[in-house]
């Protein structure tokens, strides 16, 4: 470990710091009345346990006159329907639709959202896509349509604040935004044709619906894992443009409750995140050397006696754990004490990584009772 690679992590610190402080968009805090017509678009797979809170916080939007939300059981089998009857009955702005059989060469997600877009779009201006596990502030539909325009894109996400409640959670997902805040240079991201330099989430995500239909729509990611990504890929691929903000002041999102979800839900998807298996073994090297090495290298070093090293080392990791606290303040998260686990975090997405690419190499990738691979 030496001091190159420390300032290695330096400049990345500062990379992080850049984005969260100069480049990261916010919703505004009291948005104007959205007079275009909107969309709300919820598929829904078994999400009788938590789906409450999300619909409730719909119907409680404010400032978007021409709200209409439009609901699809994909085959839910734990009384969903129920649910969302027994919540949104009243509501005149609510249609609920029963999802049609999965498709050859359609994943699950992708066809649930192609169905959504084409039954509820109508003479909708933005569609929003929202999943189950987000709660959305009062304002949130209209701060976040509000940003879409005034961000000139074709297709915004607005990350949510992820909530992490067991150990398993705090330790893995914070690793989302830092992972996007250090390495993505967000202004060049919005600026650039180029469809690699693309990131979106689809918990809350926006598309102004001239351009999801130019771009393809679901259709054009129907057997993609990361649908959210490839989707942001086609609309720059269809000549728009993205965009990016910290939603964490109007919405939150607790995707998963325990470990082993976490476990499952990371391994179902990282494989496509790397692409290849010789891009993830780079990209883990990388990390590794970068964020978990420091702290063992300067502990080792300390105790033969290398001051040197030990401090290169020791520099390394504070960092680190610098650049989660940044990125955690940024968005929301739980900075102290979680950052200064930060090398056992990278950790184990290495693990999840490798069991990820494993599991696929063995067909046994599922995800709500489906095959992902």
């Amino acid at each position: 470990m030496s001091w190159l690679l420390t300032a290695v992590v330096a400049v990345l610190t500062a990379h992080t710091l850049v984005n969260a402080r100069w480049w990261l968009r916010r919703p505004p805090a009291r948005p104007a009345p959205v007079t275009e017509p909107v969309v709300v678009l919820l598929p829904l797979r078994d999400e009788a346990d938590r789906v409450e809170p999300c619909l409730r916080s719909l119907l409680a939007q404010r400032d978007v006159p021409g709200l209409r939300i439009v609901i699809l059981d994909d085959g839910s089998t734990d009384g969903t329907t129920d649910v969302v009857r027994a919540v949104t009955a009243a509501d005149p702005r609510v249609t609920l639709l029963t999802g049609a059989p999965l498709p050859p060469g359609w994943l699950g997600k992708p066809y649930a959202c192609r169905q959504l877009a084409e039954a509820g779009a109508g003479d909708a201006e933005v569609l929003v896509f929202v999943d189950a596990d987000v709660v959305l502030a009062p304002h949130a539909v209209a701060a976040a349509v509000t940003t879409l325009r005034a961000s000139g894109a074709g297709l915004l996400t607005a990350y949510p604040r992820i909530v992490a409640g067991s150990g398993g959670e705090r330790l893995v997902q914070p690793l989302l935004q830092w992972l996007w805040l250090t390495f993505l240079p967000l202004a060049a991201m919005e600026r650039s044709a180029r469809p690699s330099l693309a990131a979106a989430g689809g918990q809350f995500l926006l598309l102004d619906a001239e351009t999801y239909r130019r771009c393809g729509g679901h259709a054009a990611v129907r057997d993609r894992v990361l649908e959210d990504i490839e989707l942001a890929r086609a609309v720059k691929r269809a000549g728009a443009r993205i965009a990016l903000a910290d939603g964490s002041a109007i919405a939150r999102c607790r995707m998963y409750s325990s470990w082993p979800e976490v476990r499952d839900g990371y391994s179902k998807s990282l494989w496509a995140t790397f692409g290849s298996p010789l891009a993830a073994g780079a990209v883990l090297a990388l990390l590794l050397t970068l964020y978990t090495a420091p702290p063992l290298v300067a502990l080792a070093a300390a105790l033969v006696g290398q001051t040197q090293l030990a401090l290169a080392a020791a520099a390394a990791y504070l960092l680190g754990v610098a650049g989660r606290v940044v990125a955690a303040s940024a968005t929301g998260g739980r900075a102290w004490p979680d950052a200064l686990a930060h090398p056992l975090s990278v950790g184990i997405l290495g693990w999840l990584t490798l069991r990820s690419y494993h599991l696929r190499a063995r067909h046994r990738l599922l995800w709500r009772g489906r095959p992902v691979n």
